[in-house]
């Protein structure tokens, strides 16, 4: 598949600058964590039951599909604005998703392993996954996925299906929530985690998540956007 051309230059409004700023803070801790991990005293490798596995496997699923929808609305959009951010979506967790696979080959774990967000239980965040304390059912799949701000097959679609500044709008909302979701998982992970290289992309996560919302709100203000 033809990769996408990189957007023209062109002067960035005033309220890029946040995001660039999270951007080159993430890329600072990308390269150090990357130059650490080939340190002479290097820490015992993380298990499969352990916080940063779990992380890196839900990560992937939560990053899969954000990277699925920031290129269906790069490919369609008339939004300037919105294509590059959306481009910046897409490059930046792909990236990261890679990074998480080769996290879990790394230190010889599967990449699939134990229920969503299982090994977020023992953290202090606002989401709970281990069943009520009366029928100790755990939710299910689908109610995990909307916890971690997982649009659903029909979102996907209706969004695919509209057009112009409707389906910008749609996009944004989907992935604003989409965000938010994450905000938790990399809470949780900066709890549990003792891996520096995990514990510093998780930062970089919740920094580089946080601007983007604050400018997708932004954005959405400008385009007019209800609901």
């Amino acid at each position: 598949m033809t990769e996408p051309a990189t957007p023209s230059a062109r002067a960035l409004p005033p309220w890029w600058t946040v995001l660039v700023v999270a951007i080159a803070i993430a890329g600072v801790a990308f390269a150090i964590g990357r130059f650490s991990t080939f340190g002479p005293t290097a820490a015992a490798a993380p298990g499969t039951q352990s916080a940063e596995a779990g992380f890196a496997r839900d990560m992937q699923v939560h990053h899969g599909q954000a990277v699925e929808m920031a290129m269906d609305i790069y490919r369609t959009t008339d939004n300037p604005d919105v294509r590059v951010l959306a481009y910046d979506i897409a490059t930046t967790q792909s990236a990261q998703k890679g990074e998480f696979y080769d996290w879990l080959v790394t230190w010889g774990l599967p990449q699939a392993g134990g229920p969503l967000m299982a090994w977020m239980d023992a953290a202090d965040t606002a989401h709970h996954h281990g069943g009520s304390a009366t029928s100790g059912a755990r939710p299910s799949d689908a109610e995990l996925m909307t916890q971690m701000g997982m649009a659903s097959a029909a979102e996907l679609a209706e969004m695919r299906a509209q057009t112009g500044t409707t389906a910008d709008c749609t996009f944004l909302q989907l992935m604003i929530r989409h965000h938010r979701g994450a905000l938790p998982m990399a809470q949780a992970l900066l709890q549990l985690g003792h891996d520096p290289r995990a514990l510093a992309v998780a930062q970089g996560v919740i920094d580089t998540q946080s601007a983007e919302i604050d400018l997708m709100t932004s954005l959405r203000s400008q385009l007019g956007c209800t609901g």
